[in-house]
């Protein structure tokens, strides 16, 4: 890799287990004697804490943005970034494409009924309910990635997400993997 890192950015609807995938990937870097970077989307909203950032479209796209930088400035020093975010819009992904100096795009995918089942945040019950409103894939209509670099049905319960992580890592080509 040189001096540039890499960024491998994992974006799906919200319960698709884009975090479960990322923690594991940064789990399994570290092991190999690497220190990567995990930005998870609600994470990085709370580390930020910007309460006029809400989930709006405008303001999910600020804050895509916002990550987005953020990654490209640890990849640009070095690091892998591993980033697990819905930031389901065309535009931040070409953006992506576009600056980074090393980008591999992964798409996790579910259908509603598997993502309504695990509901961790209770998202889906809530719209469901009329107590919340701009979920994507509910009352927003997500962009999913034109051309990932890798896709991931995701509609089963992972039995092993070593192996899915090992291989987005190998895919990635995050040398010593597999």
């Amino acid at each position: 890799m040189g001096n540039s890192g890499k960024v491998i950015w994992l974006t799906g609807l919200s319960a698709s287990g884009k975090s479960t995938i990322a923690k594991k990937m940064q789990e399994l870097l570290r092991e190999k004697g690497k220190t990567p970077l995990l930005l998870d989307g609600d994470q990085f909203r709370e580390a930020v804490a910007d309460h006029n950032c809400g989930h709006d479209p405008e303001s999910r796209i600020l804050n895509a943005y916002r990550i987005s930088r953020f990654a490209n400035m640890a990849a640009r020093q070095g690091l892998v970034v591993i980033v697990a975010t819905m930031s389901l819009y065309h535009e931040i992904h070409e953006w992506n494409r576009k600056n980074f100096p090393d980008y591999f795009e992964v798409w996790i995918r579910a259908d509603l009924d598997t993502l309504k089942k695990r509901d961790p945040k209770g998202l889906y019950k809530h719209i469901a309910t009329g107590d919340a409103e701009n979920l994507p894939g509910m009352d927003l209509t997500p962009e999913f990635p034109k051309n990932p670099e890798m896709t991931i049905f995701n509609n089963e319960d992972l039995n092993d997400v070593s192996e899915v992580a090992l291989d987005i890592l190998d895919r990635a080509t995050i040398s010593n993997f597999k």
